[in-house]
């Protein structure tokens, strides 16, 4: 018998399989601790739920009996570091160990399903012992997320209760409607390549822009990610550099009057991002720059939104937070300044 066990998900939506770990957790764990993950990350098709949300529908999906032992954590995502995420899972179990004043030392267990290699995170933590599980019936969050915000109700047997009741009420809400008209917006982009041999992977770049502690960003005036901040960028055109392609779509995005001399020489690194989830659009790269301008002034350089944004303003790199920004953005950004 194990003093905690530990599941980790990102319950997007809560479903049968995940209930069924929980109680199985429940028959092997004197307590048990769900780490949500993806806490803190902005409303996109992927990640359509709240930490808020995916906690109510995970509370009234379990017995009244059981709730005193299920103890639900927000995980924040650490796309381009496992290091820190690896921390920040230790972190979330010791803050809920500490609430429930255990003495130590404790055995800890990890119970999950490991499905594909996306769940590589459960050999991640060699002091906890492995608690393996079935996946019931084959199920996966995806295909149901995507058939219920392209406006079909998946079968409410595949979820428990209190998540069908949550799926049918946020069905009816504004927040719904806006996630659905994205969902057919990038159901009818697919379209457009569907017909290729295989999938494309498609190239793209983005403008890390540090001036004074200050970061400059743009709104995104169309879908996907309609009124999210993002980094200046965009695709590469077929006859141009990674780095002209940047510089390109940084001036189109923000008329940043910066010469284009002095930008190549504010270059302070260059990285790829590729997590194969970062984008809704289909398989995306893109090539970060860091551009580390120095202050020639008490002013920022002026910008304006253009092209594809709707603004383009200087941010304090303080207020830049995860629930705001397009994409993985924010990870691109802790990345390449050193922020994690």
């Amino acid at each position: 018998m194990h003093d905690i066990l530990v599941f980790i998900g990102r319950f997007q939506p809560f479903h049968i399989a995940h209930q069924r770990v929980i109680e199985q957790a429940l028959t092997q764990g004197r307590d048990v601790i769900v780490l949500i993950g993806s806490s803190r990350q902005p409303r996109n098709l992927r990640n359509p739920f709240t930490i808020e949300e995916r906690m109510a529908m995970i509370r009234a999906s379990l017995p009244p009996e059981v709730q005193s032992r299920v103890h639900l954590q927000p995980l924040e995502d650490c796309l381009y570091n496992d290091d820190v995420w690896v921390k920040n899972v230790q972190e979330g179990v010791k803050a809920v160990v500490e609430r429930l004043g255990k003495p130590s030392p404790l055995r800890i267990g990890l119970i999950g399903h490991m499905k594909d290699e996306s769940s590589y995170y459960l050999r991640l933590f060699p002091q906890w012992d492995s608690v393996p599980v079935d996946n019931i019936q084959s199920i996966s969050a995806t295909p149901l997320r995507d058939c219920y915000l392209l406006g079909q109700m998946p079968d409410p047997k595949l979820f428990p209760e209190g998540a069908w009741q949550f799926l049918k009420d946020f069905m009816a809400t504004e927040t719904y409607t806006e996630l659905h008209e994205e969902a057919e917006f990038i159901a009818k982009y697919r379209k457009t390549w569907e017909a290729a041999p295989y999938p494309p992977t498609f190239v793209t770049v983005d403008a890390v822009v540090i001036q004074a502690g200050h970061i400059l960003m743009v709104e995104r005036k169309a879908r996907p990610g309609k009124g999210q901040w993002a980094l200046p960028g965009g695709f590469v055109d077929q006859k141009e550099t990674l780095l002209t392609a940047c510089i390109r779509e940084l001036r189109e995005e923000t008329r940043l009057k910066v010469p284009e001399p002095v930008l190549k020489g504010a270059i302070k690194g260059q990285q790829v991002f590729d997590d194969p989830y970062r984008s809704s659009r289909g398989r995306t790269i893109t090539h970060a720059f860091h551009f580390d301008l120095k202050p020639v002034d008490s002013a920022l350089p002026k910008v304006k939104g253009g092209d594809d944004a709707r603004l383009a303003f200087w941010v304090p790199l303080s207020a830049v937070a995860p629930e705001k920004l397009f994409e993985d953005h924010y990870h691109i950004i802790r990345a390449m300044t050193g922020l994690y």
